[in-house]
């Protein structure tokens, strides 16, 4: 079970929270007050943490910036009298999960406290490419550089994108991108992965709701639509909502307006709506899992992430961009990795993507105690992916099977990277052999001797 971390300056509170949370099963600490909390946290984290908004010295504020900062995937609930609602509402515009109101009805912050569970453990499933997605988006190859230019040519356009790649590929690092370089960038990025959100409570969840619609619904509420307004609307796992919530969502997009559930008055927004998903949806089309018409308006612009086993020229920059990142993370001084290592985890078909990529070089470096990451360094099923190869890459050159032992692979590997690396610093530099040679860093006869053996033609630019 998830484990909870209930700030609230007020004692009785604390006590009637702890004992319900206690008793549906999840672990529970407790703080009296803000910097206690922080220092709990700090000390030893939690998966959800409920807050309340107004406290002396600490508010929930601070504690939301905080467990976002260094923490990103844990939901921050906050609690909030009736009078600080508008304040609870920013707190949501600016990270937080949710927020309850004073006095909470105890089935309500049940269904929040699963809801947030819920998103916790998809989180952790699904960890995300670099914290809030606010990282570069890194990347050098051919299809990633046709995808920066579409991200510059729509970025600040209220046209729909709808982002497809598999799982790990870095969605919403896109659709971060895309908000971040528009107009609206000050303004919300409201985020919700649709995966989390119960198909009876997702009408709610994205349109609100108002005092009365439904046993539990003790005040009015704005759904995601109206907290992105004037900003952007990021729903991930677009493909887990209801065929019946589809309507709602189409008629959202192309009118600009909704009801509230159990309201009658109609709320116009200005949203610009950036959805994501890893299923095929025109077959989800066929299967009447999802409607042609929402498909059409979505997708006025799609944006399709490569698998990173399909673009595996920047798997040397996203591991050193990995390695700087928990380097400071651990407070590691790992330099680099190795030509052998690094030829392995190319030879390696990455199911998981650039996630899979990121939490392995988390773990080696948690255990790495060289200057550098070595191919012994790397996970067994890693260094088996290379003794697996293709047939193609362990023949000789009539096409007879060769005795090629690990070495050998990772040596055709490595000289592979290399000659790929040089190739590309020559392209970079418009054939400036000197210049080539310092983005290298290696001395100029050392590149005219690799030049030579990968048969690479030098034309002798100078300075």
């Amino acid at each position: 079970m998830a484990k909870v971390l209930v700030v609230d300056d007020e004692a009785n509170l604390r006590k009637v929270l702890a004992t319900m949370l206690r008793r549906t099963g999840y672990e529970v600490t407790v703080a009296a007050d803000g910097e206690q909390g922080l220092a709990e946290f700090q000390k030893s984290g939690a998966d959800i943490v409920i807050t309340d908004l107004v406290m002396p010295k600490v508010g929930g504020m601070e504690i939301l910036r905080t467990v976002n900062s260094s923490s990103p995937d844990v939901p921050v609930i906050i609690i909030t009298a009736h009078g600080t609602v508008d304040s609870a509402v920013e707190a949501i515009k600016l990270g937080a999960f949710d927020y309850i109101t004073k006095p909470f009805d105890q089935a309500e912050i049940q269904a929040v406290i699963a809801k947030a569970a819920r998103t916790h453990d998809i989180a952790q499933r699904n960890v995300r490419v670099d914290g809030r997605a606010r990282a570069a988006i890194v990347g050098q190859s051919p299809q990633m550089q046709e995808i920066f230019k579409i991200i510059e040519k729509v970025a600040d356009t209220p046209s729909t994108v709808l982002i497809t790649g598999e799982s790990g590929t870095g969605k919403e690092l896109i659709a971060t991108a895309l908000h971040e370089g528009s107009s609206r960038r000050n303004k919300p990025l409201i985020r919700i992965n649709c995966a989390a959100i119960p198909k009876d409570l997702m009408e709610s969840e994205l349109f609100g709701y108002e005092r009365g619609a439904f046993t539990g619904a003790v005040t009015s509420k704005p759904g995601r639509f109206e907290l992105a307004d004037g900003g952007t609307l990021f729903l991930d796992e677009i493909a887990e909502i209801p065929v019946e919530m589809q309507v709602k969502i189409l008629r959202a997009l192309q009118e600009s307006e909704f009801e509230r559930v159990g309201g009658i008055k109609t709320t116009r927004v200005d949203v610009r709506l950036i959805a994501a998903t890893n299923r095929n949806l025109e077959l989800e089309i066929e299967a009447g899992r999802f409607r042609k018409d929402l498909y059409y308006r979505l997708a006025v612009v799609p944006i399709v992430l490569p698998a990173l086993r399909e673009r595996q020229s920047d798997i040397p920059m996203l591991t050193r961009h990995f390695i700087e990142k928990y380097n400071r993370k651990l407070n590691k001084k790992i330099e680099g990795i190795s030509d052998e290592a690094l030829a392995l985890l190319q030879a390696y078909a990455w199911p998981g993507n650039i996630r899979e990529l990121e939490n392995l070089m988390e773990r080696v470096l948690l255990f790495a105690d060289g200057p550098k990451i070595a191919a012994k360094d790397l996970p067994d099923h890693i260094r088996q992916a290379a003794v697996e190869a293709p047939a193609a890459a362990s023949t000789t050159a009539d096409g007879t099977p060769a005795e090629t032992g690990l070495k050998d692979i990772v040596r055709m590997k490595a000289a592979a990277l290399e000659k790929d690396l040089i190739a590309k610093a020559l392209e970079e530099t418009g054939g400036n052999v000197t210049r080539a040679a310092r983005l290298l860093q290696i001395s100029r006869k050392s590149l005219q001797t690799k030049m030579k053996e990968f048969g690479l033609r030098d034309e002798g630019v100078e300075e």
